[in-house]
């Protein structure tokens, strides 16, 4: 059988996913070192009968020239790049690896919070210059973080917050069973200093944070570590060189490797896709991808 890994980065953190996967199927890997275009990828699946997918969108067109395809095995957590109801239609198994990268995740965006708040990579940039600059930071003690979207990783976030003596609020499309405050978006926006994005949906061509949610967050701080497209990187940038937000903190981006504007910035930490790719995590998530993928195709 073989099967096409389109995550660039399958089997780095670990080999093991990997040989495991290479001990019962033909592999074809990502010969781009990138996420996949959704014609890279029509043209890869061409004589696949599986998927280890990565973030690539996953097309109703594509896969309906593809009757080939019997499997596609989500490598993380989001299922929004892929058509759910054309697998559905199509009879072809759907899975994700929910549960592994859940830690990862949320221990890199506490990790960019307290750089972004801290100026922790402006004065390292600084001292490593030649320049002996001391720059005041903030506590995230006492300020009070807003979640958007509280699922697994939000509220592992949430937990983590909390032991620095944050105040966490959050909101999603409905109450969840948690002491920590629901608001709807534009008042959790309004209330909160520093705003995190959890969520796993957006409605194509929509923003979850564009100018009229920058806008509400007057002087706050804003972090992405869940999809680039949630963000108007325009809108952002706009905010940030006009001071009217105070800084951001991404991992995400609406094209990837990222090339934009917002690298010019001094109140901006910018990472390339990274947090779920901690070893451990990473290891994890990709064996499950890979026994999703075997039980899917019944070897």
């Amino acid at each position: 059988m073989k099967v096409l890994v389109s995550t660039s980065s399958f089997g780095k953190a670990d080999p093991a996913p990997l040989d495991e996967l290479k001990s019962k199927c033909e592999v074809k890997l990502n010969p781009y070192g990138r996420k996949l275009t959704t014609e890279e990828f029509a043209d890869l699946t061409e004589d696949v009968c599986g998927v280890i997918a990565g973030v690539e969108q996953i097309t109703r067109e594509v896969l309906s020239k593809r009757p080939n395809i019997k499997v596609i095995s989500r490598c993380g957590v989001g299922m929004d790049s892929v058509d759910r109801e054309a697998c559905a239609d199509l009879g072809i198994k759907l899975t994700n690896t929910p549960e592994a990268p859940v830690a990862s995740v949320a221990e890199l965006t506490v990790t960019v919070m307290l750089d972004l708040i801290k100026n922790v990579s402006n004065m390292n940039a600084s001292v490593k210059s030649g320049k002996w600059n001391k720059m005041t930071g903030l506590m995230l003690s006492g300020k009070k973080v807003g979640i958007i979207g509280f699922g697994r990783i939000g509220r592992r976030v949430s937990e983590l917050l909390e032991a620095f003596g944050a105040e966490v609020g959050y909101t999603d499309i409905e109450k969840k069973d948690t002491a920590c405050r629901f608001m709807e978006k534009a008042e959790l926006l309004k209330w909160a200093d520093i705003v995190t994005i959890h969520s796993s949906f957006c409605e194509e061509g929509e923003y979850i944070i564009g100018a009229k949610e920058l806008e509400l967050m007057k002087g706050g701080f804003l972090v992405n570590t869940s999809r680039g497209r949630f963000v108007d990187e325009d809108a952002l940038y706009a905010a940030l060189s006009s001071g009217s937000l105070a800084g951001a903190a991404l991992d995400v981006f609406e094209k990837e490797p990222y090339e934009g504007k917002l690298s010019e910035l001094e109140n901006v930490i910018l990472t390339p896709h990274v947090a779920s790719s901690a070893k451990e995590g990473r290891a994890v998530m990709e064996m499950e991808a890979v026994r999703n993928l075997f039980e899917g195709l019944g070897i």
